[in-house]
């Protein structure tokens, strides 16, 4: 607002002629105002013919006016000028988040550059020695820095200008015959080559990834309208109904109930779906920003510094999975109620059946057909291993972080933010997407397989913890002669017979999870349908001490 003020108040009181402030402000008659000078020298021109007229206004005199300086109005110029060199002064000082110029005494101003090899930051007028001196036109110039520090070596107070590979740090030049002496080391300048090569290739994975989920979006979309107007269609022909007896009469509308269940349930994990990937593309953009801005970090030092905590982001490579059936989804309903209307002995029987079974075949997001045997499913078989910082202390995590047993007593693990407080358990350190298998052999009295979203709570009793007691992980208990599957507190107790062997096939895109006993033959114990949101981890819960589970190959 204030620039804005300023900004009308030149305007106000700027010469139409020059349009510059005015100088020797005059009045002329019409009650316009100019510089002295400007307006004496437009009517310079004009005594020839003797006509003045005003630039504005065009008001003209055949006599030329007698020119006075206004005072009132130069004294208004003065101040304003003032207030505008003021404000010009106070831009160019440096405030709480500027870099400072290092050089300026008394009130700092604003520096333009950094120097890498100064490490000194520089205003307009301090800087000036680097573009004119031989020797300082070779230092590196960035934009205005305040890690400059940074690149000092805490142990020798000298710039560090190398890098250790082997501890993964800058140093400097002493530290790499002293305190680094035998390790991998290269210079910065070097080493950040090499991760800037690195950070290409991600950027590429993320940019990929991105146009790959913009078209998934839109295809589904695209689905989204050909099921509706399906389903209408289909909703239009089931109207045959209405030729048949009042029983079928009934059937009709049942059918029409299914149909509009099975649309609403198809779209919804479409639009669910679409959304999942519209989230994807926005964290990847974001990913992909971060990555760019440090891509264009100047300061080698700086670069290296950040690059660990960056890089860590995935690109997580992805390429078209959406799969399509054709544009046929409802139309057998159709076929099969015209079957009806030629069958009516067989109404309530199988014919009916296979109309109910025609519709709940729709299916928009086609998946790879869960296998069949346990061969098939080895096939997507999934090397995981647990996280000793998610473990509870009473679990004691071995063989190579694949097996935990609950010790009934702390291990001694230090203290971290992802470690379960109450509840005996444990995730996975890897996540899983796309089609993953993995079995488990258990032993004792009771433990639970599950997997579960990274953000479920870690502190407490309370079900928010708990795998298979809220809405963002799925278990299954298992017990010497049951098992019982939970989600969101509900349980479902599932009668077969018992094994020490649980088979576990996750198909994150189609939203399927079920769980198998594993003896001579695969015995489905329980399969979810869903969205899932996140990616997962797999989790184990031990009931009791000396209980123990472990992940096997084969």
């Amino acid at each position: 607002m204030e620039q804005r003020g300023h900004q009308l108040d030149r305007e106000t009181f700027s010469c139409s002629i020059c349009l510059d402030l005015l100088k020797g402000p005059v009045t002329i008659p019409c009650g316009h105002s100019y510089c002295m000078n400007c307006v004496k020298v437009l009517w310079n021109q004009r005594d020839q013919k003797g006509i003045y007229s005003c630039p504005q206004c065009g008001k003209t005199s055949k006599r030329r006016p007698a020119l006075k300086k206004n005072f009132m109005l130069a004294a208004l110029v003065d101040q304003l000028k003032t207030g505008l060199q003021a404000a010009h002064a106070d831009h160019c000082y440096a405030g709480p988040e500027d870099v400072a110029c290092d050089f300026c005494s008394g009130r700092k101003r604003k520096a333009t550059k950094s120097c890498l090899f100064c490490l000194a930051s520089y205003c307009e007028k301090h800087l000036q020695p680097h573009y004119d001196s031989a020797p300082l036109k070779r230092h590196k110039l960035m934009e205005p820095s305040k890690n400059l520090q940074e690149n000092i070596c805490s142990l020798h107070d000298e710039v560090m200008k190398m890098f250790c590979r082997t501890d993964q740090k800058c140093i400097c030049y002493l530290c790499s015959v002293e305190e680094h002496k035998g390790h991998d080391t290269v210079s910065a300048a070097v080493e950040r080559t090499e991760r800037q090569r690195e950070l290409e290739v991600k950027v590429e994975e993320i940019q990929q990834g991105i146009q790959d989920r913009e078209k998934d979006v839109k295809l589904l979309q695209q689905e989204v309208e050909t099921i509706n107007h399906s389903a209408d269609k289909t909703v239009e022909d089931s109207e045959m109904f209405t030729q048949l007896i009042r029983l079928i009469h009934k059937r009709s509308s049942d059918v029409k109930q299914q149909i509009r269940s099975q649309q609403e349930t198809e779209v919804s994990r479409v639009k669910e779906l679409q959304e999942k990937l519209e989230q994807e593309i926005t964290e990847l953009k974001r990913k992909d920003a971060e990555l760019k801005q440090l891509s264009n970090t100047e300061d080698h030092n700086q670069f290296l510094h950040n690059y660990p905590s960056v890089s860590a982001l995935s690109g997580s490579p992805h390429s078209s999975g959406i799969k399509i059936r054709p544009l046929r989804y409802f139309e057998d309903v159709t076929a099969a109620v015209s079957e009806l209307r030629d069958k009516l002995q067989d109404i309530l029987g199988d014919s009916w059946t296979n109309v109910s079974l025609k519709i709940t075949d729709v299916d928009v997001l086609l998946s790879e057909p869960e296998p069949t045997s346990r061969a098939g499913f080895l096939k997507y078989s999934h090397e995981i291993t647990l996280d000793p910082n998610t473990a509870h202390r009473c679990l004691l995590i071995s063989e190579k972080n694949r097996k935990v047993t609950d010790m009934h007593k702390d291990q001694f693990y230090p203290d971290h933010l992802d470690r379960f407080t109450s509840w005996c358990q444990v995730l996975s350190r890897e996540s899983l997407t796309g089609c993953c298998y993995w079995e488990v052999e258990w032993s004792g009295r009771g433990v639970s397989v599950a997997v579960s979203y990274k953000n479920i709570s870690r502190c407490g009793y309370g079900n928010e913890c708990g795998f298979g007691y809220n809405d963002k992980s799925w278990a299954l208990d298992i017990f010497p002669n049951r098992y019982t599957f939970l989600y969101n507190s509900n349980k479902t107790s599932i009668s077969a017979p018992g094994s020490s062997r649980v088979g576990v096939y996750l198909d994150h895109r189609a939203g399927l999870l079920s769980f198998y006993s594993v003896s001579d033959t695969m015995t489905l114990l329980h399969r979810v349908r869903t969205i899932f949101r996140q990616p997962l981890h797999a989790g184990f819960c031990i009931y009791n001490a000396g209980d123990s589970i472990v992940f096997v190959n084969k």
